[in-house]
């Protein structure tokens, strides 16, 4: 592996096409205190590289795997759920017609009570 060069015109466009070629990996534990009291931690990874330098390391393509597994799940329950309110629905449309076609001088008795026309 030959030692980088130094080219004074490298530009932005440059910088990025040898991190979307190489990958760059940021890692960084931050913890915000108080007076000596932990508030809050942040754990941050992140990894930015072209898509072909990504997959061919192992653990992305595991990680790509568990999102897109992810993503189908979740997709799944959103179905079964539009199918569930999509069923009560036509539940509640149902009761409303039934209840429409109920005569008005329908009265509700007791099981013993004598009917008075």
């Amino acid at each position: 592996m030959s030692a980088p060069t130094v080219r004074p015109e490298a530009g932005l466009v440059d910088l990025l096409d040898r991190v979307l070629d190489r990958g760059l990996v940021i890692h960084a534990d931050i913890m915000i205190t108080l007076a000596g009291i932990p508030l809050v931690g942040l754990n941050l990874r992140a990894q930015l590289a072209g898509i072909e330098t990504m997959m061919a390391d192992p653990g992305m393509r595991e990680w790509d795997a568990r999102i897109r597994a992810r993503s189908a799940i979740r997709a799944e329950a959103a179905k079964a759920l539009a199918a569930a309110n999509a069923a009560k629905a036509l539940e509640a449309e149902a009761e409303a017609e039934a209840e429409a076609l109920a005569p008005e001088s329908a009265v509700d008795f007791e099981p013993g009570e004598a009917i008075v026309a």
